[in-house]
């Protein structure tokens, strides 16, 4: 190795190790609070905790350099964490920005059935500019989410989902597994063309039927809008074609995800978990996607201590856990195999991004008490103007290709 080779590794390895965006530091720990859903504080009207949602059409960024637009509820994907006790009085006022329907439905929650955000069903869809109240008691324990329910294929992929979690002071949980932190991801999956295609469409049609609508010129067979199957079937007779019929959409046309998300985020962009020694974590799993997850932690077995929010009789170990669409799980992670662990799905296909490995829902449970000697390892065979034995700082770093 000449002068100069040696000056530039010497540099090189300066300057790695003042990096402040390796994993266990404090600037990337203070970042990484960001990536969690981010709580919305009601307003206090009586004896009633008001929420303000809106819907709109923002830009989203996957992973660094991937970006698409998206729907988001206050800008935000996942949409705004909405946290109450259990038997207080709610008022959630829904503002709808987009040119598009919307509904909310509360999944998992007790709400009065005309609070259910069925278009057509409960109510009336959201229409561009209009606004509508959901009023409900909070109920039951555990933890939830809600999610628009018209036009679900694209609406759901496209973001509008968040976390809704009901606590209660007396919580079984906390009782049998004291935690100090806890943490709420949400998965996802996401076909970006389909966004990008359906999305256009979507509001073009939306274009036409305002139009009409506006003009006095509704037709229920230009909606495929029916007030009862008789109406439907009497208008098959006169000759109207249903979509259906129509074969307007053909299964190659359907989503496939290629883009897999924990709170909106592709790895590298994940979040982490963060843990120390001999403490205990909670961690609350929310599939608001339409894949099947089959999440696995390396190093440790954790307690399943919820299904669908309810405490379960008999929490019970394990390391790898299925989360189907439209579950919640909730997890007890104990402290007591200190590293830097892996907290994956073990279907890696949605370990990837845009079909590249890895990617996807990778992320780390990281141990924030990791002994300087324990961050150090024998580097490769390298150029390196490094003694014997000697030892560099080798936490993860950001790899985008196997």
């Amino acid at each position: 190795m000449n002068r100069r080779e040696f000056l530039s590794t010497g540099a090189a390895l300066s300057a790695f190790s003042l990096l402040p965006a390796t994993i266990l530091a404090e600037r990337t720990k203070q970042m990484n609070s960001t990536k969690f859903p981010q709580p919305l504080e009601p307003n206090i009207v009586g004896d009633v905790k008001e929420f303000e949602l809106y819907i709109d059409i923002i830009q989203h960024e996957f992973a660094p350099g991937m970006r698409v637009h998206i729907l988001a509820f206050n800008g935000q994907i996942p949409g705004p964490e909405l946290r109450v006790k259990q038997g207080d009085r709610v008022r959630v006022k829904f503002k709808n920005k987009t040119e598009l329907n919307h509904t909310i439905h509360w999944h998992g929650l007790h709400v009065p059935w005309r609070m259910d955000g069925v278009p057509y069903v409960t109510q009336m869809p959201v229409m561009p500019g209009e606004e509508f109240v959901y009023e409900f008691t909070a109920e039951p324990y555990g933890t939830h989410f809600y999610h628009c329910h018209w036009g679900t294929l694209l609406h759901m992929q496209s973001g509008m989902f968040g976390s809704f979690i009901i606590e209660n002071d007396d919580d079984p949980i906390q009782k049998q597994f004291p935690y100090e932190r806890e943490y709420t991801l949400v998965y996802s999956a996401h076909d970006s063309n389909f966004i990008r295609r359906e999305l256009n469409g979507m509001l073009e049609r939306m274009k036409e039927r305002m139009y009409l609508m506006q003009n006095g010129r509704f037709d229920k067979e230009r909606f495929a809008l029916f007030d009862s199957k008789q109406e439907l079937l009497d208008a098959i007779d006169r000759g109207y074609q249903p979509p259906y019929s129509l074969s307007r959409r053909a299964p190659s046309e359907l989503p496939m995800p290629n883009w897999f998300t924990v709170n909106g985020k592709s790895y590298p962009s994940t979040p982490n978990l963060y843990i120390r020694e001999g403490e205990t974590i909670r961690v609350r799993l929310i599939n608001a996607g339409t894949e099947e997850h089959f999440l696995h932690l390396h190093g440790h077995d954790f307690w399943l201590v919820c299904d669908d929010g309810l405490p379960v009789p008999q929490p019970w170990q394990q390391n790898t856990l299925r989360l189907s669409p439209g579950k919640t799980l909730d997890i007890i992670i104990e402290g007591k195999n200190r590293g830097l662990w892996t907290f994956h799905d073990h279907d890696t296909r949605r370990v990837t991004n845009n079909g590249l490995y890895p990617g996807g829902n990778l992320l780390v449970l990281a141990y924030e008490d990791l002994p300087d000697e324990e961050r150090m390892v024998r580097p490769m065979k390298m150029k390196m103007a490094m003694q014997p034995g000697q030892k560099m700082n080798m936490l993860p770093k950001v790899a985008l290709d196997e």
